[in-house]
């Protein structure tokens, strides 16, 4: 069997009971930290707090190599691991479908997503998000302007009044984290007075929530990673009033969006 676990959003305390004993029960533990990663743990943090071994595969032994991890889960327990929930990534759902077309038994074991963290640290109402996006580093897409796909998803989802979502880039070879505050900048280019809110850190015990003009969360600190920023788009009176108790937010910039 195959079974894929999410580990949750920040520490080896953040996987569910239910992941935690199959982590446990398995012949092979195998993860993966290029999707995203837990900031408040290490590898050795992990292996201690399951008292077994982790194997760490880069996107290629994933994506392209993972013929060693069916043939094992074949005719034994195999877990694969990953920060947040395993399926949110297209690339975990193709591995799922390479066990199924080999008669491979698979289940999924769910954690804690930023998505939703997002949503219940901010007040933001989860129905009320549309597309969400992820702004690479400038390495990344080769160039200093913001991706079009950038651009286009906020502008889409603004239009239809929802909020987005803005995954910040993870680095996991270089170990470097998009932090708030850059991206807020970049995208204050385009979007200088625009409501922003940072979440840093989520899933841990001293979570960051703040709400400003981009232009503003762009000169602030926000502490260690990992952090997502969001793009409220019309807002509801609770959201309104969780947006200003939660985030500080400035009354005049959401009494504009309030409808």
């Amino acid at each position: 069997m195959l079974t894929f676990v999410g580990l949750g959003l920040y520490d080896e305390r953040s996987v569910t009971v239910a992941g935690r004993e199959a982590i446990r029960a398995a012949d092979r533990v195998v993860a993966e930290f290029y999707t995203s990663t837990l900031a408040g743990a290490t590898l050795a943090d992990l292996e201690t707090a399951h008292d077994t071994e982790i194997e760490v595969r880069d996107r290629a032994g994933v994506e392209q190599s993972p013929e060693d991890i069916l043939d094992d889960a074949a005719d034994s327990e195999v877990v694969f691991c990953t920060a947040g929930d395993t399926m949110i990534s297209t690339t975990h759902t193709d591995l799922r479908l390479r066990a199924h077309d080999r008669g491979i038994e698979t289940r999924v074991v769910h954690g804690t997503t930023a998505q939703a963290a997002a949503s219940s640290l901010t007040g933001l109402q989860n129905y009320r998000f549309g597309k969400a996006t992820t702004l690479p580093f400038e390495r990344s897409h080769a160039g200093d302007d913001l991706p079009g796909s950038v651009v286009a998803t906020v502008e889409g989802n603004r239009d239809r009044g929802l909020h987005t979502l803005v995954f910040l880039d993870i680095d996991g070879e270089n170990e470097a984290y998009m932090r708030a505050d850059r991206a807020a900048a970049r995208l204050a280019d385009a979007y200088e007075d625009t409501l922003g809110v940072v979440v840093a850190r989520a899933g841990s015990s001293d979570p960051v929530v703040r709400a400003d003009r981009l232009s503003a969360l762009a000169e602030r600190s926000f502490g260690d990673p990992l952090h997502l920023l969001v793009i409220p788009g019309d807002l509801h009176l609770m959201e309104r009033d969780a947006l200003a108790a939660l985030g500080d937010a400035p009354t005049e910039l959401l009494d504009e969006l309030v409808v």
